[in-house]
């Protein structure tokens, strides 16, 4: 893998810069899809307990060729507090079928986020967790965790797209040396976006379809990435967008898409109009 398809996170270790992701994957699918997905060249699978999947996607790895050691696995909290965030990383480890977990985020601000964090803090420091991030957290929510521990969050994930490109949270998070993550890097499909003029012309310039310029231009902003298909010719090019770079101008011109706008419309506290 190159060096521009990983970014390295503020405690040294490296993530590929583009994952897999499984939301909405039901189990019985998911084990044959991550599967695919390693086959074709990912090293990162996106995954989370409230997913539902988690096994699947330990058995997939199990069942590959690659090693543990050469695929970075995120996993996100379904839990409230420490307690049952100490228990939700033991069930978690157990349905990865591994030694410890890459990445765990807290997958969205609770009324306890000092406690789950405290329990994916502690993990930290016993080596069964790797890296410990938030998602969906605002700056507010972030700073609240910055000022409290000792351990920094490695990544934030949150909805970003063409379309709301989160250029506020971004600066914030780039200047507490915090990556920042994409969740649904397609806004699902919203206003039509791969038939968007504009990025299609941009794609016929460079061989690429829309989805590759929107994949492309997050991650030439320093956004990690984790599409998600179900189709393998869309798998595999999701994949492709390291052999070229989009000019100053075709940035410039994509970053005026931004209408601030969500898809999903949550969390209401990250809503920037």
């Amino acid at each position: 893998m190159l060096n521009e398809e990983k970014l390295l996170l503020n405690n040294g270790i490296e993530i590929p810069r583009i994952g897999y992701g499984t939301y909405l994957t039901s189990p019985r699918k998911t084990e044959s899809l991550v599967r695919q997905a390693l086959d074709l060249g990912y090293r990162h699978i996106d995954t989370a307990q409230n997913y539902g999947n988690e096994r699947e996607v330990g058995q997939a790895l199990k069942n590959s060729s690659l090693n543990r050691e050469d695929v970075f696995i995120t996993s996100k909290t379904q839990t409230i507090g420490y307690d049952s965030t100490i228990r939700g990383i033991k069930q978690s480890l157990k349905a990865l079928n591994t030694d410890y977990i890459d990445l765990m985020i807290i997958h969205w601000p609770n009324s306890d986020n000092e406690g789950t964090y405290r329990a994916l803090e502690e993990a930290y420091k016993n080596g069964l967790l790797k890296s410990i991030g938030l998602s969906n957290f605002n700056q507010n929510q972030v700073k609240h965790i910055l000022d409290r521990f000792e351990t920094k969050p490695v990544v934030d994930q949150i909805e970003t797209h063409v379309l709301w490109q989160q250029k506020k949270m971004h600066d914030f998070l780039a200047t507490n040396g915090i990556i920042h993550e994409s969740w649904s890097p397609f806004g699902e499909g919203m206003d039509n976006i791969f038939q968007n003029r504009i990025l299609n012309q941009i794609g016929e310039a460079h061989g690429k379809s829309a989805a590759q310029i929107i994949l492309r231009f997050l991650v030439q902003n320093y956004i990690l990435v984790i599409p998600k298909s179900t189709n393998a010719k869309r798998m595999k090019e999701n994949l492709e967008i390291f052999d070229f770079n989009l000019s100053d101008s075709e940035l410039k011109t994509i970053r005026m898409m931004d209408k601030k706008k969500s898809y999903s419309g949550w969390p209401s506290s990250m809503q920037e109009n």
